[in-house]
């Protein structure tokens, strides 16, 4: 391959500088070495691999800061190699990996393991999340700092709540002594442990036991009230409900720092998703009514939002297939990010700046990590997509180990042509 590639005849939406228009990208060693609408317009570069983008849309190849794997200790369902497979198909080129595996990611030589185990079978960057409590069981703190200083980029018990407020109030306040970010699960566990999907009329018709909004919102003001007692890095890793959003937006109307954000299906998709019983579509927390999911676009759309993440979860056939209320929780969604956020490009009428924000720069910066961006000297993790192609998710085509994604037969919008990292094209249609 050459060491210069350059990207022509693209619409280049960058959300980090605001530009959105026609223009051309010239990629040396790895990053960006120049960008701009003029870029080419004499001659094409001595040398470079061309890469005719044809009018599709070129943006900074997607963050994702909530994946779960199953290396190590559940291989069947995802490993290191699969997920990177799966993002790279996606259009995302880094990924934060919860520690949710067996042995729990607690332990400074685990994150180390992660780390170069992902660097020799993954196609993308990944990031591990260590333990925010020593095997997730919420009672004790792990090594926040020994396990920064090992490469553990946030703190997290993946998709359990911490019960205990003392025992989270240490956390936010010792993980605030080493800068260390926190990814909060939100969901008191009490109001939740009967319920299997949203709480409502629609779950009474089902026979299924609800688990209300107020649940979560619960878990969110007790945060926010934790957070005012200790100024933590602090991420609250996924919200569903209106009544969260409006508390994240009181709170930093109270001069808070904080972020949130939201999965791609609880953008697109309801708890009549769930349909006739239909265990793809279980997840946590559970999808919401619509005025919910309403409240979740509207968040993207004011800014109140910042991330969007896939909340990638994948689960074996064997977990999955069992009555509703036996199912285990959890959807896939790095191949499907994408054209699911493009939806509210398509349907709500989001200008795509404003859509890929949230995908790009917004979830960078809150990690602090150099990508995100397309600028002079940046990491030239690029994708390119076509904006308008029709697809129905098919599960055929999935890289994952694993189908359990609750957008299957669903017609979208959005292709993935050409994925880079680092220039170096990891993955093409």
């Amino acid at each position: 391959m050459s060491a210069r590639t350059a990207i022509v005849n693209a619409r280049i939406v960058d959300p980090a500088s605001g530009f959105d228009g026609h223009g051309a990208i010239l990629i040396e060693g790895g990053a960006i070495a120049d960008i701009g609408p003029r870029l080419f317009n004499d001659a094409k570069p001595a040398g470079a691999e061309i890469i005719d983008a044809q009018g599709h849309v070129v943006a900074p190849a997607l963050v994702d800061m909530r994946v779960f794997t199953g290396e190590p200790g559940a291989e069947h369902r995802e490993t290191l190699k699969s997920a990177g497979d799966a993002a790279a198909a996606g259009g995302v080129t880094s990924i934060v990996v919860m520690p949710n595996t067996d042995p729990v990611i607690d332990d400074a030589a685990l994150v180390e393991f992660i780390k170069r185990r992902a660097d020799t079978t993954a196609k993308v960057h990944v990031h591990p999340a260590a333990a925010l409590t020593r095997g997730l069981k919420g009672e004790q703190m792990s090594e926040i700092g020994l396990l920064k200083e090992a490469g553990a980029i946030a703190f997290t018990d993946g998709d359990r709540t911490i019960a205990s407020s003392l025992i989270m109030r240490r956390c936010l306040a010792y993980a605030a002594n080493f800068d260390a970010l926190i990814l909060a699960h939100v969901e008191d566990p009490a109001l939740a442990a009967a319920g299997h999907m949203n709480e409502g009329a629609f779950a009474a018709r089902m026979g299924l036991g609800g688990i209300p909004p107020t649940a979560e919102a619960i878990a969110v003001e007790r945060d926010l009230h934790l957070l005012a007692l200790t100024n933590a890095r602090y991420h609250l890793a996924q919200i569903s409900c209106a009544a969260s959003l409006d508390a994240v937006a009181r709170a930093r109307q109270r001069g808070l720092k904080l972020t949130c954000a939201v999965s791609a299906h609880h953008l697109t998709l309801n708890e009549q998703d769930v349909g006739e019983y239909k265990t793809f579509a279980k997840v946590s927390p559970p999808l919401r009514g619509e005025s919910d999911r309403v409240a979740m676009v509207e968040g993207v759309r004011q800014g109140t939002i910042d991330a969007i993440v896939s909340s990638h979860d994948p689960q074996a056939p064997e977990t999955k297939r069992l009555p509703f209320a036996q199912a285990a929780y959890g959807a896939i969604g790095l191949e499907t990010l994408l054209p699911a956020a493009l939806t509210l490009h398509h349907e709500a009428r989001m200008p795509l700046i404003d859509v890929l924000r949230c995908l790009t720069i917004g979830p960078a910066n809150i990690l602090r990590l150099p990508c995100g961006r397309l600028a002079k000297g940046a990491p030239a993790d690029v994708v390119l997509f076509d904006l308008g192609a029709p697809r129905k998710i098919d599960p055929a085509d999935f890289h994952s180990h694993t189908k359990n994604s609750p957008f299957v037969g669903r017609l979208m919008q959005g292709r993935v042509l050409r994925t880079l990292v680092g220039g170096k094209t990891v993955y093409a249609s």
